[in-house]
């Protein structure tokens, strides 16, 4: 029987209280490249994992909105704990694409099934006793170590038509983990490597890559399903969830930072050498203006997300510029932060090196360069077509 949906948290409370706990084992999390399990569980108690999960198997059904504050809040502390948090959230609402049994073995122990994967093209799969013939590898797939399903991307070969790409959702028995996570960055986020070996995926258990580009859910009902955002196309919100751990890094930098300014300008004597209080009032204006000019952008790409009518071409379009330059602004900021933290703030011992550490390496991911998603852009903005 599916669970009777639960009240939502209210996100500020839940992800303060996550951020501090992060914040606490963010040390310890980075010398074992994985995330503290008491912070794991400290997330899914506060609903990121069911946050898009369907009504109807005791989820949110959730929209986009909400989660800027809660995912930024933890980030401010921890990216790489809100970076994790993102991971659930998104690899959720993937498996809400998944036809109505699949969706039902997911979710059969509650909507808290934590869910990660990666949609990079590293797996192929052979139809096989109505169902698929998986094996892969993939790497790079964040929080792994705690996970309970992964959802991993193949391309599905079958006689007499083209390869078809197709997303295959494997249970935590079922994969092997190599950790092979070793980035200066995000090191908490413990991104190893999933290997999956001549594994049988029933058909209930995939689905094409298309319906989750195209934001399609199954005709059974799934993403969408009681309100969750449906219709949205992936690369219309993809890079959100990779820009909201971002500027919760950044709005922690600038508050450590500022922390640090005041110090400084109170220590401040005349004569003493020191760059003197405009350096101050410049840097804190221009760090702020551009990470408070990066939130407008990622908080209109998600009242676009949840606004329920169809989402262009340019708006999708817009959404993957808008995130890359979010992206080059945040690094920005930070860095303008930490090089005016003096050589304190680049202590090992002082969270905003670790804060810019994570910020550079978030910054590294193929969905936020920028190069690409300014071509994408142009071409729906200024279409080249006959004279």
């Amino acid at each position: 029987m599916p669970q009777q949906t639960q009240s939502a948290p209210e996100p500020a409370l839940t992800a303060r209280a996550v951020g501090v706990l992060a914040a606490d084992r963010a040390e310890a999390a980075e010398a074992a490249r994985s995330l503290d399990p008491d912070v794991v569980r400290a997330l899914l108690d506060a609903g990121f994992a069911r946050h898009f999960v369907p009504v109807a198997h005791g989820g949110h059904a959730g929209g986009f909105g909400a989660l800027t504050g809660a995912v930024t809040t933890i980030g401010a502390s921890c990216p790489a704990t809100a970076w994790c948090a993102s991971i659930a959230l998104s690899l959720s609402r993937m498996a809400g694409f998944l036809p109505e049994e699949g969706r039902g073995r997911i979710w059969q122990d509650g909507p808290d099934a934590l869910v990660v994967g990666s949609v990079s093209p590293r797996g192929r799969a052979l139809p096989a006793d109505g169902g698929w013939q998986l094996t892969g590898t993939w790497p790079y797939v964040s929080a792994v170590e705690h996970s309970d399903w992964a959802l991993v991307l193949g391309l599905a070969k079958t006689p007499d038509a083209p390869a078809e790409r197709r997303i295959f959702a494997v249970p935590r028995s079922a994969y092997a983990i190599e950790r092979t996570w070793s980035d200066i960055g995000m090191r908490a986020s413990g991104s190893h490597t999933l290997t999956v070996d001549d594994l049988h995926v029933p058909a209930e258990m995939s689905f094409p890559v298309d319906d989750l580009m195209a934001g399609r859910p199954a005709a059974d009902g799934g993403a969408g399903a009681g309100g969750a955002a449906p219709g949205v196309p992936l690369a219309a919100v993809n890079g959100l969830f990779f820009c909201l751990p971002m500027l919760g890094a950044a709005e922690g930098a600038l508050a450590h930072w500022s922390a640090y300014a005041q110090d400084r300008l109170r220590a401040e004597r005349p004569g003493v050498p020191g760059p003197g209080r405009a350096f101050y009032e410049e840097t804190l204006a221009r760090a702020g203006g551009e990470i408070d000019a990066a939130r407008l952008l990622l908080e209109r790409i998600a009242a676009v997300a949840d606004s329920g009518r169809e989402i262009t071409a340019l708006e999708t379009a817009r959404a993957q510029r808008d995130c890359a330059l979010v992206a080059d602004l945040l690094v920005g900021s930070v860095d303008r932060l930490f090089r005016a933290s003096g050589t304190a703030g680049h202590s090992e011992s002082s969270p905003l090196q670790r804060l810019w550490r994570d910020v550079h390496s978030a910054a590294g991911h193929i969905v936020l360069q920028f190069g690409p998603n300014a071509s994408a852009y142009a071409a729906q903005a200024l279409p080249v077509g006959p004279a």
